[in-house]
Order: C-alpha cells, then sequence, then structure tokens
C-alpha cells in the first residue's frame, strides 16, 4: 500500500438547476478539507470531466448537487477515467437520484412510503385521475431533482390544474401530502448520526424556505423519545442499504404522528447534500460531535484509502 497524499479535487457548480447551491457547498467544502489535505477547487461548467484532473494525484470529493453530478453523470465519467472519488457510486447515484425508484428499493426492505402516481410530462394524468387516486390534498414534484425544484403543494382541484397544466417536460411524482414533522439525518458510513428537525415558518419546505435566511428554523438535535429517534435511525441505515450507498448519505422523513402503526414515511434520500457549515448534512454531524472541518475529513477518508489501495 502506498501512502502517498493525494490532493483533494473538489467538484462545484455544474449545469443543473442546483448550480449556485453547488458553487457555496464547493467553496465552503474546499476550504475545510484544506485544513487537512492539499486541496484544489474544480467548478465544472460543463457535462465533462474538468481539464487538469489526474487519477494519480487526485482523489474526487463532489459538491454537484442534481442532474448530471448528482444522478450518476460524473461518476460513471470518473469510474471510467480510474479516478477515485468519495460518497456513492455510478450506480447507486442514479438509484437514489429518481424518488421513485428510490422509494421502491427502500420499501423492499421494509421502509414505509407514501403511496404515489409517477409519470412522464407527455402522460400526465387528469385531475380526476389524480383525485380518484390520491386526494386532493397532494404534493406534486419532479421526481430526479433536488432542492425542491418544481415542488407544488396543492390544496385544490383549481391548484391542482395549474400544477399539471406547467408540466411540460421531465418525469413528474405526485404524493398525498402527509402533514407532519420534517426529519433528515446524515448517514456516515452506514451508520445514522443525528437527527434534525425541520419546521419552515411557511408550513412548507420548498426552495425558498430552504435558501432565505430565517424562513426555517432547525432543532438539532430532534426532540424527540427515543422510540422515535431509534425508528428514524434504523429507518436512514436500512434506506442507505438498500439503494446500495456508499460513504455517505442524507435520508429525509416526515412524521406523521396521527398514523400510530406507522408513522415514519421516507421521502428522499440525497447523496451529495449540501455542503455549507450550515447545512443539513453538519447540522446532523454536529450532533454526533463532528465539527464541518472534522466531517469533510470523514466523508472522504474512505477515497484516500481507495486511492491508496489502487497506488
Amino acid at each position: 500500500m502506498n501512502n502517498r497524499e493525494p490532493i483533494i479535487a473538489v467538484l462545484c457548480g455544474g449545469t443543473s438547476s442546483e448550480r449556485e447551491v453547488s458553487l457555496g457547498s464547493g467553496a465552503a467544502s474546499a476550504q475545510a478539507l484544506a485544513r487537512a489535505f492539499p486541496t484544489r477547487l474544480f467548478i465544472v461548467d460543463a457535462d465533462a470531466l474538468p481539464a487538469g484532473l489526474d487519477p494519480g494525484r487526485h482523489v474526487v470529493f463532489s459538491t454537484l448537487h442534481g442532474t448530471f453530478g448528482e444522478d450518476g453523470g460524473m461518476q460513471r465519467l470518473l469510474d471510467a477515467a480510474g479516478v477515485a472519488y468519495a460518497g456513492c457510486d455510478a450506480a447507486s447515484s442514479a438509484l437514489t437520484m429518481n424518488k421513485v425508484a428510490t422509494k421502491a428499493a427502500a420499501a423492499a426492505r421494509g421502509v414505509n412510503v407514501a403511496r404515489q402516481l409517477a409519470f412522464a410530462a407527455d402522460q400526465k394524468p387528469s385531475v380526476e385521475e389524480v383525485v380518484s387516486a390520491l386526494g386532493e390534498q397532494v404534493v406534486v414534484k419532479p421526481s430526479d431533482e433536488g432542492s425542491s425544484v418544481g415542488l407544488t403543494v396543492v390544496t385544490d382541484r383549481d391548484v391542482l390544474g395549474r400544477a399539471l397544466a406547467a408540466i411540460t417536460r421531465g418525469n413528474w411524482m405526485i404524493e398525498p401530502r402527509i402533514v407532519g414533522r420534517e426529519l433528515s439525518v446524515g448517514v456516515l458510513n452506514g451508520k445514522a448520526m443525528g437527527i434534525i428537525e425541520i419546521r419552515p415558518k411557511s408550513g412548507v419546505y420548498d426552495y425558498a424556505s430552504k435558501y432565505t435566511a430565517g424562513a426555517t428554523e432547525y432543532l438539532a438535535p430532534a426532540p424527540l423519545p427515543e422510540s422515535l429517534t431509534r425508528m428514524v435511525r434504523q429507518a436512514a441505515e436500512t434506506a442507505f442499504a438498500a439503494c446500495g450507498c456508499r460513504d455517505y448519505a442524507r435520508v429525509d422523513f416526515i412524521l406523521c404522528e396521527q398514523n400510530v402503526n406507522n408513522p415514519l414515511y421516507l421521502l428522499e434520500i440525497n447523496t451529495l447534500p449540501g455542503m455549507k457549515d450550515t447545512s443539513l448534512l453538519p447540522k446532523s454531524a454536529s450532533c454526533v460531535g463532528l465539527d464541518f472541518t472534522a466531517l469533510v475529513r470523514e466523508l472522504v477518508s474512505p477515497a484516500v484509502r481507495r486511492f491508496r489501495a489502487l497506488l
């Protein structure tokens, strides 16, 4: 085994609708990683490997959120080039980017999920078909985007009609609106960290609630009884394993305490979640004693070991 120290190549930017979020994640992560490793920040402007990436010197820590960066596209290019990288591999990245596939894989392992209608834009259901299957109170969202891009909370048939009419491309899903407590938990090397409760002041954790200062309250750790804490942690670890995840991810749930038998519903798995020091994964890590610098060091360490094993 060769113990040569790699350069950590932090990838950020990208071509998706989450580019600006990614730029912030990349800058924060590169600054923190530079405290432990030689580090270089690469701003990605195309669906391709950035120029200058060297499999013999670089270990990639990607903060490319959304399509291409998070859906297996970049991971497949890194694999083909022989570049070691932190986080989920191409197959699990592609699976978890699709919320429908994620729910199916997790449900097969016993994780509770909501009912849904899944469809492509050119095969969207009618208002009556949605209401008949799921009721009027539903959530419409892309099945393969992050950061709550395109999410609409529907309260009646008129809102549903407008939401459906606005869909012109892509893959979508509609779920019943489950009113409850929004929870998020980071998973590091297969083990759940702290549980965060998300309380948006608007009542909906949409793009504005995520990225507007002061729009959302975060409780870290979430005030939950021990029995529910164990349930959430176990569900997060099960979903992580069911989807073939590697190294780290963030798993999101809705807790509906009125449903006594099955109160917890999986929402999604984020394999490359936000990585500013105020983001949800760092908040989860802080609950188990990892500050932001220690967290990013832990996140990249398995990839550094894989890099050394290849030399």
